[in-house]
């Protein structure tokens, strides 16, 4: 008898401490919002890169978004203009989200480019080449679309890649 309620006991401090409820809403409301906007962000990516459908930036940015790149990017017309050129300049696109964390309205999405360059990119004329970079965008989202974004990227290895400077 001593054994079954010493047994029981543990079983119950056990799972007491397992099974843990979220009773903070702003909590639950957070975490429902971050899932909801990786869903739609990497579906943005999916359709606009990948299937090269830009048409669904015009309703994925709000109308006054920045783009922080050199220089910045202003203005949902501007910024699928700049990623226009992706599409165009390059064949065979691959756009990959390795990761993706979001904390409500901030995200954080570490990824992954392919492509060969048969296209003008942002003026280069076609050379070719395939490229391969990683890099990293910080998004701010606001009312279910994307305000701004920041992309870290190693450049310079992007233009060796593309033969417009030599390594």
């Amino acid at each position: 008898m001593k054994k079954t309620m010493i047994l029981l006991l543990m079983f119950g401090a056990l799972t007491g401490c397992v099974s843990v409820k979220v009773n903070n809403p702003e909590l639950v409301k957070n975490a429902e919002l971050s899932k909801r906007n990786v869903t739609f962000y990497s579906n943005v990516w999916e359709v606009a890169i990948n299937e090269g459908r830009t048409e669904i930036l015009d309703t994925a940015y709000v109308d006054d978004a920045i783009l922080h790149t050199s220089p910045a990017v202003k203005g949902k017309a501007n910024v699928k203009a700049y990623y226009e050129n992706f599409v165009t300049g390059f064949s065979e696109r691959k756009f990959i989200v390795k990761e993706i964390f979001a904390d409500g309205d901030r995200l954080v999405k570490y990824w992954q480019f392919k492509g060969k360059h048969t296209g003008a990119f942002f003026g280069i004329p076609a050379t070719g080449k395939n490229v391969d970079v990683i890099g990293c965008t910080i998004v701010k989202m606001k009312g279910g679309k994307i305000s701004e974004e920041q992309d870290f990227m190693d450049n310079l290895v992007f233009m060796q890649q593309l033969g417009v400077i030599r390594p």
